[in-house]
Formats: structure tokens, C-alpha cells, sequence
């Protein structure tokens, strides 16, 4: 039977880590690293089932892909109900995804943060509090504190716009597109000044967590065997929604955080296959946190409009970062700077002033390379070029020059479909992956260097198939 086994989390003052033991024919999908997380403040008080949450977040999507059960030694109640219904959410948008179930010898009966049906995980009713049964409390007031995945581009400062009232945590994580490779380390300290001095001039809190998540798990692996199904990487596709939000359970916990927001990337009307939406985000919660998918009623121009609205009444100087090439401004050449440049102007600010080096001299240029598909583009990007269209058609904006007039022209009837590639990997690629499909693991341990970088007395937190 596939099955992951998760030892008990062990806490060394900021610093959390956990053994992962998967099942034989699980183990190629897992480098045999122990998942790690470092924090900014201690989390020794922080109860053994919200330790366990930021392993769970990332081990269970790679169970629900094999029909594998998942255990371990203690869980929070309701994050294991949370489980539940994004383990729901996910096979039903990826048919690939088999589902599994979650047996704990220990489930923490705590505060069910104010939504879902209110009973305990073994079925009875529970009224809401914040003990768990290791005798620890999690000390909520009646304050709404709050916290916000951020990183300073568009969809993160927009959702900071919408809650500013809250004055939210600010939390910045490094592990996915920042990489704990030493390499990395320029990007990750650019990143952390940016987010302080933005939290500074607001006298907002920051929380800034690192891990190795992604490279405890082998996403070549993964990639190997699931590509084939997703519109993307295994961790946008399946896994960032929970995980990324997961992460920051004991962070949430040591500073009482009574919600968290993770900005939407997509909108209403866009049904893509991705792991973030609020399908997702909005199920995931723990003992005295509820998790938000926040903004997902407004598409990326009207975000834009609420931060050009936010700019001429409180923060002329603001600067996005939504660079696709660096990070320590933006390059103003690549596709998403130009995409963002020209949402700026349609919101009625002057790029240049925000962080963009953007001219009337550059619409040529981005219809050529447009035009040429200088980008690999995928079905997000095409949205958002049909997003600006239909600004575009909406508004009687006058464009602000004959270059732009012309750019326009040639959008408004522009085969957006023709912009998304639809190559594929090379087939050298295919052909490896296809290898590391069917492989044994200890042929693929040698073959494939390159794709390699406790039942009695359980209870059962059932997850649903």
C-alpha cells in the first residue's frame, strides 16, 4: 500500500525540520532531504499539530497523485478538515489525482476559526475555543490581526490596498521563485529590503520564512511523471495554494494572526488549472486562522485601477516589482514589465514614475516581439492581454500618442490564441521523462542523475476520495 510517514516535527529555537518516509514506490518523488523551515522568531511553543501543517501542505498533493495514505504522529482538527475540502477541490480540477487519507494518533480539537461546520474531526459537535489537548493556548484577542503573502507586485500591493485598514503582517517567503541556493542569496536580501522599507513607511510588521520545501520533493521527478497533465510546474499547477499558505501556520501562530490573504493571480470567469484559487485558498484554515483567496472579484486592469486610485491619495512614489528577470527593478523589456506598463497607463499613471522605464517608443517593440513569440506565454498571459483589450474597448481614453494609437489598433483584432505557445518541451524531454516514468527506483537513481537533484491505535481524519 503507498503510504508517506511524517516523524514528529522537531523545533530548534526558529528553525522547524521533519523527516518524510515514503513507501517504496513513492520514494522517487522525494530527495530524501528533511523538510526544513526557518522562521524569524522562535516557535518552540507552538503545538505539534501546527508544526506538522507546513509538512502536510507539501506531502499530501504528491499522496493524492498516488492514491497513498499519509501519516503521522499528531494533526490540528481543523486543518485536517481543511484537508479535506482542498483534497476535493484539487481531484476534481485534476483528474489524475487519485486522493488518499490522513491517519493521526493524535487530532487537536481547537478553535475551527470561525468557519466550516463546527464539529470535531471525529464527527461530533465542538464548540469553538482556543485550547488544544496538549494543554497549550493559543492566545487570541479580540483584535482582527491579520497577515498578507507579499512580495510588491500587483496583486499582492493590491490586496495590501484592500486591507490596509487591517495594517497586515507583511510575509515574504523564500523557496519557490527565490531558491534556497546560495546563488539566490542577492535576490532574497533585495527582496527583504524592498518588503521592509515598504513596511516601514507604513509602520507594518514583516515576517520573512525560508525553506527547502520545494527541494525536499523531486520536482524533475513529479514533472516526469505529471507534466503531461498540467499547464505549467507541478508546484503552480497542484501544490502552491496550499503549500505556500501552509508554511506560514507556525509564523500565524506565534503572532496571533486571525486571518491570511494570498492575492489572487486570476479572476472570476477564468476556470484555468492552477493551485491557487479560492476553490482552494478559502478551505485552508487552523486552529485560530482562516486563509483568504482575496481579490479574486476583480480582474488585473481593475487592480490596477484600485492601486492608481491608492497612488493619488496616499502614495505618489510607489514602485511595483513584477519584473520576470530581476528583482531588483524591474527591466522594463520583458513581457511582464511591458504588460504592466501599459495597464499602468490605462489606469491613468505614468509608468515611469512607478517603476517602469517605459516610452511610447517601446509599444514597436513589444508588437515585435508579440508578434515574433520572443515569450513562451501560456493561457494566463493570454487573458491578460484580452484584459487590457477590453479596457481598450471600454474606455473613450484618448491614446496619448500616435504610437499607442497604433499598438491599440493592431490589439484590438489581434489573434490573442496565436500569443499562447503550444510547442512543448523538447523531445529529448519527453523521451527522459517517459524513461523516469517507468523506471525502477534504483535504475533511476543511476540512469537519471539529472532528474534527482505506524497504523495500530491511529485514528483516522478522514479526507474523502
Amino acid at each position: 500500500m503507498s503510504s508517506i510517514t511524517l516523524d514528529r516535527p522537531t523545533v530548534s529555537g526558529s528553525t522547524l525540520a521533519c523527516e518524510v518516509h515514503p513507501s517504496s514506490d513513492l520514494q522517487r518523488f522525494f530527495t530524501g532531504k528533511p523538510i526544513t523551515v526557518n522562521y524569524d522568531r522562535s516557535i518552540e511553543s507552538v503545538p505539534d499539530g501546527i508544526l506538522v501543517i507546513p509538512i502536510l501542505a507539501q506531502v499530501c498533493p504528491v499522496a493524492w497523485a498516488n492514491g497513498a495514505d499519509v501519516y503521522v504522529e499528531t494533526v490540528d482538527g481543523s486543518f485536517a478538515h481543511a484537508l479535506a475540502a482542498v483534497q476535493e477541490s484539487l481531484c476534481r480540477m485534476h483528474d489524475f489525482l487519485e486522493g488518499g487519507e490522513l491517519y493521526a494518533r493524535r487530532v487537536h480539537d481547537g478553535d475551527d476559526a470561525g468557519n466550516g461546520d463546527g464539529q470535531r474531526s471525529d464527527g461530533s459537535d465542538d464548540a469553538p475555543g482556543t485550547g488544544t489537548d496538549d494543554g497549550s493556548t493559543h492566545n487570541n484577542d479580540d483584535g482582527s490581526d491579520s497577515a498578507l503573502l507579499f512580495t510588491g507586485g500587483v496583486d499582492s500591493t493590491c490586496s495590501y490596498v484592500r486591507h490596509r485598514e487591517e495594517a497586515p503582517t507583511l510575509v515574504s517567503l523564500r523557496g519557490w521563485t527565490i531558491t534556497p541556493d546560495p546563488a539566490d542569496d542577492e535576490d532574497w536580501a533585495t527582496l527583504r529590503e524592498r518588503v521592509s522599507a515598504f513596511a516601514d513607511e507604513r509602520d507594518l510588521d514583516t515576517a520573512f520564512l525560508e525553506t527547502n520545501a520545494l527541494s525536499a520533493l523531486d520536482h524533475a521527478m513529479l514533472l516526469a511523471h505529471y507534466k503531461r497533465y498540467v499547464d505549467g510546474g507541478w508546484y503552480s499547477s497542484v501544490g502552491h495554494g496550499l503549500g505556500l499558505l501552509g508554511l506560514c501556520a507556525p509564523m500565524a501562530y506565534t503572532r496571533d494572526i486571525d486571518d491570511l490573504y494570498v492575492a489572487a493571480t486570476h479572476w472570476d470567469g477564468i476556470d484555468l488549472e492552477w493551485g491557487s484559487r479560492p476553490d482552494i485558498d478559502n478551505h485552508v484554515r487552523w486552529t485560530g486562522t482562516q486563509c483568504h483567496h482575496d481579490a479574486y472579484d476583480r480582474t488585473r486592469q481593475e487592480r490596477l485601477d484600485l492601486i492608481a486610485d491608492y497612488v493619488e491619495r496616499e502614495a505618489p512614489d510607489l514602485e511595483l516589482q513584477t519584473c520576470n528577470t530581476r528583482l531588483d527593478g524591474n527591466c522594463g523589456r520583458c513581457e511582464k514589465c511591458y504588460r504592466t506598463a501599459v495597464g499602468l497607463r490605462l489606469s491613468g499613471l505614468d509608468p515611469q514614475a512607478h517603476g517602469y522605464p517605459f516610452t511610447d517608443a517601446e509599444y514597436r517593440d513589444l508588437r515585435r516581439d508579440l508578434e515574433r513569440g520572443t515569450w513562451v506565454l501560456g493561457q494566463d498571459e493570454r487573458y491578460m492581454w484580452e484584459d487590457i483589450r477590453e479596457r481598450v474597448r471600454e474606455t473613450d481614453r484618448e491614446p496619448e500618442s500616435a504610437a499607442e494609437r497604433e499598438f491599440f489598433a493592431w490589439l484590438e483584432t489581434a489573434n490573442l490564441d496565436e500569443l499562447v505557445s503550444d510547442s512543448g518541451p523538447p523531445l529529448s524531454h519527453r523521451v527522459l521523462r517517459a524513461g523516469a516514468r517507468n523506471a525502477p527506483a534504483s535504475v533511476y537513481n543511476a540512469a537519471y542523475p539529472v532528474w534527482k537533484t505506524m497504523k495500530t491505535g491511529l485514528h483516522r481524519v478522514r479526507l474523502g476520495r
